[in-house]
């Protein structure tokens, strides 16, 4: 559930964004190629635990590299959601994708938690069994 309010959120704020009158070509094409790697890379990791594709694929540690995604990912959105929100110059639809941003900032920073849990504290839990 949580994978799916992050692509709902990075979408809404992707189109926002994309369908706003732009005042800084630089900050919004950033935004939007961000909210895209962003979205895609969820959208990846989304497939491949609805399919179990992490079960053939053994040389990968699917929980780091989840992690890592989601660790480098939420940087670059939150970067981009504070740059998109200071050049929006009250735009509606440029302030509406930054929003949407920032709460897919929030729901990432909920995944690295949960990635974190599951890849981190697992293991050195049963490190020491």
């Amino acid at each position: 559930m949580l994978k799916v309010a992050q692509m709902i959120s990075l979408l809404v704020g992707f189109i926002s964004v994309n369908n706003s009158p732009w005042t800084d070509y630089s900050a919004f094409s950033y935004f939007q190629i961000v909210t895209m790697c962003d979205l895609i890379m969820i959208l990846f990791f989304y497939i491949i635990h609805i399919f179990r594709i992490y079960r053939q694929l053994t040389c990968v540690s699917w929980p780091l590299a989840e992690f890592l995604h989601y660790l480098i990912g939420t940087i670059l959105l939150l970067i981009a959601s504070i740059v998109a929100a200071s050049k929006s110059y009250n735009l509606t639809g440029l302030v509406a994708g930054a929003t949407f941003g920032f709460l897919a900032t929030i729901l990432c920073v909920l995944s690295i938690w949960s990635s974190y849990k599951v890849s981190c504290i697992t293991q050195s839990t049963n490190a020491s069994v």
